[in-house]
């Protein structure tokens, strides 16, 4: 592993000890300074030679260090892309990688000792990231991050596209009416329709835009218009034709393929049995729609469809989620966003999302 280390001056005896550790483990080590403990030196600008390293790709994590490890762990924290935690134990550095995929430990060489310290790296150093809620949360972390900074162009971290759960008061409380078991067929089929249209101005909030010339009745003037209009919906058959609809129509010009699965009852894998593409599907960004992420399994093989046919730029919209769907789809297809209404706790043993709704398509349809 590629490991930069740093530290300030009173992190520096420290920091050479956990060098000859690492080193000693075989892991590629790059010190960026400081190179003495006598002359006092500021925190913040050892933590951006470290921090640099990790977000150009030249180093996969970071160690740094200093009297508490308070200044640091702020200065790398401001980056973006830089996820650190500071940490006086070993359990609190395992779990930061466990639940939170941190990629700096930071470390306060007047709060431990040696010993300690080589404890929490090794800690830190052998334990692997969880997925399931654990990711969802962090690629919220990532989203906002994203949206905070207005850099939508930012290159994900690995484990690739974001999960985007959708908290806007109108989709949480039509959703509330869905989950219902008691809404009529007609009701249910028209709030998945009004909830789609909703979550479809988050899923084309970075759909490529040019600008166009417009004359006003005042004046002739600049506006922008959507790039080529080039989209693709595409339902995974049969509950994903219910979102259709509400997505069409706020982008009226978008084509619309399809991709026909069912879940067999007994080994829960999908089957599948059509699949009818749009012949530029390789041109157009595509949202595939499945309202229900269950064991993600119908979602991936839709995907891997459509990839199959040269789609490329691939979202997947979902009503609700399960923790084992997004972590199925993340570990196939990391690249792909997600975008749900809801993220909800587990699965049942039939399969199906808990609390959830039931099954979506027999609820569109009336065929429960």
């Amino acid at each position: 592993m590629r490991i930069v280390i740093a530290s300030d001056h009173a992190g520096f005896a420290l920091k050479g000890e956990l060098r000859e550790m690492l080193e000693g483990l075989g892991h590629d080590v790059t010190d960026v300074g400081t190179y003495s403990g006598e002359k006092p030196v500021d925190y913040p600008d050892w933590s951006e030679k470290a921090t640099e390293r990790i977000t150009s790709g030249k180093a996969d994590r970071g160690i740094l260090i200093c009297g508490t490890g308070i200044g640091m762990s702020i200065a790398a924290n401001k980056v973006r892309g830089i996820y650190a935690a500071l940490c006086d134990n070993e359990f609190s550095a395992k779990v930061s990688r466990e639940h939170n995929d941190a990629n700096v430990l930071v470390m306060g060489s007047r709060v431990i000792g040696v010993e300690l310290a080589r404890a929490i790296t090794a800690a830190w150093l052998e334990a692997e990231p969880f997925e399931g809620r654990h990711l969802v949360r962090r690629q919220k972390i990532i989203s906002y991050e994203v949206s905070a900074h207005g850099d939508p162009d930012r290159v994900p971290r690995e484990g690739g596209g974001r999960v985007v759960i959708m908290e806007h008061p109108l989709i949480q409380h039509k959703l509330s009416i869905v989950r219902d078991k008691n809404t009529s067929v007609k009701d249910f089929r028209d709030l998945v329709q009004e909830i789609a249209g909703l979550m479809a101005y988050e899923i084309s909030r970075n759909l490529p835009m040019e600008q166009i010339d417009v004359e006003t009745p005042v004046c002739a003037t600049k506006g922008f218009s959507l790039s080529g209009k080039k989209l693709a919906v595409v339902p995974v058959l049969r509950a994903g034709l219910g979102m259709v609809e509400g997505i069409l129509r706020l982008v009226p010009n978008a084509k619309v393929g399809h991709v026909g699965l069912y879940r067999d009852p007994d080994t829960l894998r999908p089957v599948d049995y059509y699949c009818k593409l749009p012949n530029d599907i390789g041109e157009r960004d595509i949202f595939i729609l499945d309202p229900m992420l269950a064991t993600g399994g119908s979602a991936s093989a839709a995907i891997a469809h459509v990839k199959d046919r040269g789609g490329r730029r691939i979202s997947l919209v979902s009503l609700i989620a399960a923790p084992e769907g997004v972590a199925k789809v993340k570990s196939d297809h990391p690249e792909v966003d997600i975008f749900s209404a809801a993220l909800d706790s587990r699965l049942n043993d039939h399969g199906y999302i808990v609390p959830g709704l039931g099954d979506a398509g027999d609820r569109l349809f009336g065929t429960k």
